[in-house]
């Protein structure tokens, strides 16, 4: 099972196994991931589950969706690797994936 290291605020590393296609938010509310809510449940409608993906990792990503870009125009501090964890999905390729929870969400 591929493995996602969620780094809380306070520099807490939060190594967790997620299962191939589950998307990231569910995977950090699935074990207590401080800071990632998913208020809206994974439908890309609120961006409590905003992170900051490790800039090695970016290029593995698919691109931002549009609904995600804009979602994302709300969050208080937006920076080039910030995405919605709901948008991105566990799998092999993604195997120890670093993702920074924002200040501001815990």
């Amino acid at each position: 099972m591929p493995k996602i290291v969620f780094i809380d605020p306070a520099s807490r590393r939060h190594e967790v196994e997620a299962p191939a296609g589950r998307n990231l938010m569910q995977v950090a509310r699935d074990n207590s991931v401080p800071g990632i809510l998913g208020d809206c449940g994974g439908a890309c409608s609120c961006a409590t589950c905003h992170g900051y993906v490790d800039s090695a990792w970016l290029e593995r990503l698919p691109q931002r969706s549009e609904t995600e870009a804009f979602m994302l125009e709300g969050v208080p501090d937006l920076r080039e690797n910030s995405r919605l964890c709901c948008q991105l999905r566990a799998s092999a390729e993604l195997d120890g994936i670093i993702v920074q929870v924002p200040d501001e969400q815990v």
